[in-house]
Order: structure tokens, then sequence, then C-alpha cells
């Protein structure tokens, strides 16, 4: 089986193909990855098969889109997303993504959610697409109380399928075939009913690329309690009031837990010596080492977190996090603090609620052994090799 994995130039959306593609290599299919080659290279393993789409040039390219993105909020972080992001890139991705699938003629295509033009040129040309879906956001009815947001979002995909010349009346987020959700319902919720094709198959992890990321693990503190901090790739740089809330947090705690804060150090500035600051962490093998994690609610950090057991303190900042802040608040396995006006109060108390009180430490390994039981990257593999 030949399988074209169709991504956006995001990690947390390109960090689960690479754990799926591992499975189904070893099994003996042929992967590859169509994506914005300006940005995938650093996060596809060496030896990856890569068909360019979708890279911008100039003021436009995806930096620059990143640095007005990150300050915003709320429906004005979801308009640009989808009026500056999601659907240019579909655009801008069409010609690579029709070229791709002319070139290496796959069997089956495995379309992130944000890359609409897979599903658009898989429906072109004939082609069966599944989704893979790296955020569990969209199977909550996000927009049930804002019923306009969600008629605004509709009539943007609309727009999207008018001007590609595809037929309306479908939705390029979700394959009627089968879509790959990386986590389960006891962390998303079991109140609704999901067809048949929704398979739940937990987080996908594996072995990252082999860019080594150097950390000094020897400055591990063997007596306190150790959390990291992260706010993930994208959103880093918008925290500088969180990181230094962080510090009084930090020196608050100074006897009993050690703070691992993945972030810039022109952020954060001078740290105490017993908190470890580091930009970039080897996240997957620093996870077995940590007592729980502070993060922005991203849902690979949360996932992966959960995945070893470790309840996790959350402080959303825009699109998906909120909900997926809710999830892990209504799970029991977290508690959820504020990302803008943050006091170290506040994060002190619920640093200590989620390291000393039982109940968040029981339900993480609840949804850690659902995730388990879900079976990740194999079973994600399994069902791909069901519809071949």
């Amino acid at each position: 089986m030949k399988v074209l994995f169709v991504v956006p130039p995001l990690a947390g959306h390109i960090n689960p193909t690479v754990a799926v593609a591992a499975e189904l290599a070893a099994r003996g299919h042929r992967v590859a990855w169509s994506g914005p080659a300006e940005v995938l290279p650093r996060l596809l393993p060496a030896t990856a098969e890569l068909f360019p789409a979708g890279d911008r040039a100039g003021s436009s390219d995806y930096g620059t889109l990143h640095a007005h993105w990150r300050d915003l909020r709320g429906v004005a972080a979801l308009r640009f997303l989808w009026e500056e992001a999601l659907i240019p890139l579909a655009h801008a991705m069409l010609p690579g993504v029709e070229a791709a699938a002319d070139a290496y003629a796959p069997d089956l295509l495995v379309v992130d959610q944000q890359a609409l033009a897979g599903a658009v040129i898989a429906q072109r040309l004939g082609l069966p697409w599944v989704t893979s879906a790296t955020t569990s956001a969209e199977f909550t009815r996000p927009f049930a109380g804002f019923p306009k947001v969600g008629e605004w979002v509709a009539d943007r995909i609309a727009g999207l399928l008018a001007a590609c010349g595809a037929p309306g009346g479908w939705d390029p987020r979700f394959s009627d075939r089968l879509v790959l959700v990386f986590s389960t319902p006891a962390l998303v919720g079991a109140d609704e009913l999901y067809p048949e094709h929704y398979a739940f198959v937990g987080p996908a992890l594996g072995q990252r690329p082999a860019h080594a990321t150097p950390f000094a693990w020897q400055r591990l503190d063997p007596v306190r309690r150790r959390v990291l901090v992260s706010l993930g790739t994208l959103n880093r740089e918008a925290g500088g009031r969180f990181y230094a809330t962080v510090l009084q947090t930090a020196e608050q705690l100074a006897d009993r837990v050690q703070l691992i804060l993945a972030a810039p150090a022109d952020l954060v500035g001078d740290v105490p010596d017993h908190l470890l600051l580091q930009e970039y962490v080897p996240q997957l093998q620093l996870l077995p080492h940590l007592d729980a994690v502070v993060s922005h609610g991203g849902h690979n950090t949360v996932c992966e977190a959960l995945a070893h057991g470790l309840p996790l303190v959350v402080a959303p900042i825009r699109d998906d996090q909120p909900i997926v802040a809710q999830q892990v608040a209504a799970a029991g396995a977290g508690i959820r603090v504020r990302f803008g006006r943050p006091r170290a109060g506040e994060l002190r108390d619920a640093l200590e609620a989620v390291l000393d009180e039982p109940a968040h430490r029981r339900a993480a390994r609840r949804i850690q052994a659902s995730f388990a039981a879900a079976g990740g990257a194999a079973a994600a593999a399994d069902r791909l090799e069901k519809l071949t």
C-alpha cells in the first residue's frame, strides 16, 4: 500500500503522522508526505519522501503569518485562522498535492483536518481519503453556543469548495470512510454518539526525527518533584507575562518543586538556580521523569502528558485550546488557569493541587489506560490497512 499524508506546516499536526507512518513502513507499506517544504523537513525523518505543496515566499511566509496570529484571541483568532491561514493554505497547496498524487500514485490519502487541499484533490481524482484529526475540539460541538460562528466557518468552507470547482454539500474536514481521532472518549467526553467510522485510536506516539535535542539530564533534581512548563512551539513568544508568573511560582515552591521551563531565554530573563530553562526540550524522552505538566492546552502536549499518566495545569490561549483545557478539567485530570492575567498564587495553588491531590493523578491514569487500550499508531495502521 502507498499512503500519502497531506499535512499543514504545524508540528502538532505532523508528529502523529510520523508515528503512524513508521508503523505502516514497518509492515512493508510505502509512505510519503505532501506539505510546505519550508517547514516539513525538520519535522520529518531524514529519509522521508516529501512532495512540496503550499510553500510561500516574501512577506506572506509562515513566520510572518505566525507573528500576526500569536497576539490574537477569541473570534479574532478564529477569523484570522480561516481567512489568512487555512483557506489561503488550501489554495496554495492544491497544485502541489495534485502533482504529488499524479507522481506518487497513492492508494490512500491521509489528510489532516487543516490541510483541506488533500480532501479536495482526493475528491477531484476519485482517490480514497481519510481524516487525520490531530485535535479533538471539533468532536465536541465547539459552536453549539455560538451558532453564527459555526455558520461563518461553514460559509468559508463552502466558498473554498466553490472556488476550487468542487461540488458542494460535503465537509473536507471529515472523511466519510474513516476519521482517525488521536484521543479517546475518556478525555473527549462520552456523551456524544459518534459514527462507526470515527476511530478513537488515542495518541500516536513514536520517536521524533533524529534531530537530537540536547538536554542537561544531570540537572534534574533527585529530590524535588519535577514539572515541565511548555507553551508549545507556536505560542512561546506570547508568553512574557506568563513566564514572569512561572518564575514567581518557582520561588514560592522552591523547597519542593523543580520547574523545567521550555522557553526562549530572552523572554524569560534571569532564573533561579533550581529552575531548568531551555528553549527546546526532548519532550517525549522527558515525560517519564516528571510528576506533572503545565501547558497551554495544545492537543499534542496534553495527550502526551496524559499518555504518561501525568496530571496537568492548563492555561489556554486561543483556538481549540480552551476546549481541550475544558476536557482535561471535566475529566478530573487537571486544573484550568488563566493565561492572559495569571497570578502566581493561582498557578501555585493549581500546581500544588495536581501534585498533592490523588484524584487528579487517578484521573490522568484512567485516561492513560484508555489511551493504551485504544492502540495508538498500531490501531491507526490497522484501520488504514482495512480500507485497501
